[in-house]
């Protein structure tokens, strides 16, 4: 289907001289990178509005916007412009987006939970009720990540940033598995102890 082609991020005005929307429907279906460009500057507002009303202003939000574009143009040949318009397409295409963003949110939360669990063996740790559910939120802060030396902050970075499993980690780094585990764990494990000490001082 081609490359996917730059979009200006600022939705640009409507000049006279520019197509309608089921004109800019019929060639974006075509695979007129123009129509790309016209979509994006007509409907990413929208878009951008159900993914602020779903995660909140920022990264996330910004990233379902984009991601939508992207993946309506290189899926184009599943959009039939005689079957409806451009932009209720769009708005379905971004509903699967972020529930994508909403799965892969819920799969960090599940992986980091089970690594607190496997840490929470150790019979001698003693865990604070609701401090294991603010490790993942607090994992992404790029203040803690930078507490963290090598390997630790690039297998973390790998595991919350990139979505790899502890298998394609190992395999990425080149790094045992079993390591890839112990690093994970560890630092999910310095990360809750700063959590119980801010709770402390917060509650001192």
């Amino acid at each position: 289907m081609g490359s996917v082609p730059d979009v200006d991020p600022v939705p640009a005005q409507r000049g006279a001289a520019e197509p309608d929307d089921q004109e800019v429907a019929r060639r974006f279906a075509a695979g007129d990178e123009r129509a790309l460009a016209l979509a994006y500057g007509r409907w990413a507002g929208q878009i951008h509005g159900m993914a602020v009303r779903a995660f909140g202003p920022g990264p996330d939000a910004e990233d379902v916007t984009q991601q939508t574009f992207v993946s309506a143009w290189t899926g184009r040949a599943g959009y039939r412009p005689d079957k409806g318009p451009l932009p209720g397409w769009l708005v379905g295409v971004a509903r699967h987006k972020i529930a994508d963003t909403w799965a892969r949110r819920d799969k960090h939360r599940r992986e980091t939970e089970a690594a607190m669990s496997e840490a929470q063996a150790t019979p001698q740790r003693r865990v604070t009720a609701g401090v294991d559910s603010q490790v993942a939120d607090r994992v992404l802060v790029l203040d803690e990540l930078d507490h963290l030396g090598q390997p630790q902050r690039g297998i973390i970075e790998l595991a919350f940033f990139e979505d790899l499993t502890h298998a394609q980690i190992a395999a990425r780094t080149g790094i045992p598995l079993g390591t890839v585990k112990s690093h994970i764990r560890r630092t999910l494990e310095r990360l809750r102890t700063r959590l119980e000490v801010d709770g402390a001082a917060l509650h001192a």
